[in-house]
């Protein structure tokens, strides 16, 4: 299991675990969709990406007309 998602730690970054989950699944969408990760791979499944990409503080949720969405640090 991701030590990340052992924690509350990730949930309090993200403001709780809707939105977490929310993060998550966008991003992991627009990884399978050919976005780069914003982190080294090093062997690391996508979903280790995503997890990482938050903890590093790479990705944060917005909400746009009540539809969840991946920002990268640097569109904000």
């Amino acid at each position: 299991m991701i030590e990340a998602l052992k924690s509350d730690e990730i949930v309090e970054k993200v403001g709780g675990k809707f939105k977490l989950t929310a993060l998550i699944q966008r991003r992991l969408e627009q990884l399978l969709e050919g976005a780069r990760p914003l982190v080294a791979r090093d062997g690391r499944t996508d979903l280790e990406i995503v997890i990482e990409e938050i903890m590093q503080d790479k990705i944060t949720l917005e909400f746009i007309d009540n539809a969840p969405v991946a920002q990268e640090e640097a569109l904000l």
